[in-house]
């Protein structure tokens, strides 16, 4: 009888961990929302003007042109098309966090604005 209490003891306590790791792991995801930049968007003064805001802001210290070199690297947008801007800024990449959390999907989505327009100076 006690092995018995033992092993549902054991069960309970497994079944207990693993849920609360699969929180954990489902906390650590960040999703990326699905997003539409329209070139109406994109090419709006407020949106652009949003983003450059958070840019001077946030993004320069490490992205800007007196950022300490290789403390980040330096931007390319026309390499770059805008959901792949919008992702790297929602969900960071490297050495870079995600602001997800830190700015709205609107701040967030007015940053890609401004680093695509022809405004962009980093």
């Amino acid at each position: 009888m006690r092995n018995r209490v033992i092993a549902a003891a054991t069960g309970v306590a497994l079944v207990a961990m693993l849920v609360a790791a699969q929180s954990r792991a489902d906390e650590d995801e960040i999703v990326v929302e699905d997003v539409e930049f329209t070139d109406a968007y994109m090419s709006d003064s407020a949106n652009i003007k949003q983003g450059h805001e958070i840019w001077v802001e946030q993004c320069q210290h490490c992205h800007g042109s007196k950022a300490y070199p290789g403390k980040a690297p330096k931007l390319k947008p026309r390499k770059y098309k805008p959901d792949f801007v919008f992702y790297r800024v929602t969900k960071g990449f490297k050495g870079m966090p995600p602001w997800k959390d830190v700015y709205s999907l609107e701040e967030r989505m007015a940053v890609v604005s401004y680093v695509m327009s022809k405004e962009f100076s980093p």
